[in-house]
């Protein structure tokens, strides 16, 4: 059965759809899923504590070194988790799991991450040498870990507003079905 002209302008496959929704700068990340500003936040997280970790590493000696190496776990743990989570918000394996899970997992796992980076920021700072590499690690693991404090406060203001939402469409619909016509009794 042909559709005819009637809808030929007006839609659109979903295939065409879908894959124009996916193309941004040749990858599957979109403002679809995360919005620009959160996705910016992950890139910058990913980025951040990547930097952290590498110049970490380029660090040749420490007098002082328990700082240096928990601040070395806790920025390649940052980079695993946030390239993990781009990566499951980039990708169709998005789409293969539980949305409600991985949103979850992102709102528990961003702000623990934030918060242990700026612990091992303050603690390698205390602990290291004042070098120039060093400096620098501290300064992308604070910068790091402000991305991943403010994306965990994002996070946490939108699931507050989705759950105030639903608790005010809940009650409004409870009031307009007692208002209607043939629930009162006069």
């Amino acid at each position: 059965m042909d559709p005819g002209p009637v809808y030929s302008g007006t839609t659109e496959p979903k295939e065409q759809a879908s894959r124009a929704q996916r193309r941004v700068l040749g990858c599957g990340c979109t403002s679809a899923r995360l919005g620009w500003r959160r996705l910016l936040l992950k890139a910058a997280q990913a980025l951040f504590s990547f930097l952290a970790f590498v110049l970490e590493e380029i660090v040749d000696s420490c007098t002082q070194c328990g700082g240096l190496y928990f601040f070395e776990f806790i920025s390649f743990l940052a980079t695993f988790v946030s390239c993990s989570i781009l990566t499951v918000y980039c990708t169709s394996a998005y789409e293969k799991v539980e949305k409600k899970r991985v949103q979850k997992l992102d709102l528990v796992t961003t702000p623990l991450v934030g918060g242990l980076f700026f612990l091992a920021s303050v603690v390698f700072a205390a602990t290291s040498d004042k070098t120039s590499v060093e400096t620098a690690a501290i300064v992308f693991g604070f910068l790091a870990s402000i991305a991943f404090v403010v994306d965990g406060i994002q996070m946490y203001m939108e699931t507050r507003q989705k759950k105030e939402g639903k608790l005010e469409n809940a009650s409004a619909t409870q009031i307009t079905a007692e208002n209607q016509p043939l629930n009162n009794p006069n």
